[in-house]
């Protein structure tokens, strides 16, 4: 998922400071070993291809939190490039999740970032998921069953 968000994050073709720490610390927030932190550092230094994403092994509902995590770290330096915009729809496609759900999807993300405040720092992934699990349900995504 991390790498996912470090290719989102550099789909502007320019490094931003907050999308990379809001990664970084996200990823440090859910556990990973520190050899997973160095890649993923590693990945918001230089760039990485949205093709990496790997979706065997994802539910629907995790499908569509990494999409609503690429949103927010899109979101982060406040503008949403053209190539961000379009790396976001090629997630979604890579990732199979409807243009409905991204929609929502986004839609969560950007509240959760207007609740946060102006520092990136306090942009943290468990507010995302308690927002997410409030609007989607916890493990599951609304329409899920029957969509992508």
């Amino acid at each position: 998922m991390f790498l996912a968000l470090a290719a989102v994050a550099w789909a502007d073709g320019r490094r931003d400071p907050d999308e990379a720490d809001a990664i970084v610390r996200a990823a440090l927030e859910e556990g990973l070993s520190v050899d997973e932190i160095s890649e993923i550092e590693a990945a918001t230094r230089e760039g990485i291809d949205i093709g990496v994403v790997d979706r065997s092994g994802m539910s629907k509902a995790d499908r569509l939190f990494v999409y609503a995590v690429a949103c927010w770290i899109a979101y982060i330096d406040g503008v949403v490039e053209v190539g961000e915009r379009d790396a976001l729809a090629g997630l979604g496609e890579r990732l199979g999740v409807p243009e409905r759900l991204r929609a929502h999807a986004e839609s969560v993300a950007r509240d959760v970032l207007a609740s946060s405040g102006p520092e990136p720092l306090r942009y943290d992934l468990a507010g995302l998921r308690q927002k997410f699990e409030e609007e989607f349900g916890e493990g599951r995504a609304p329409d899920a069953s029957r969509e992508g």
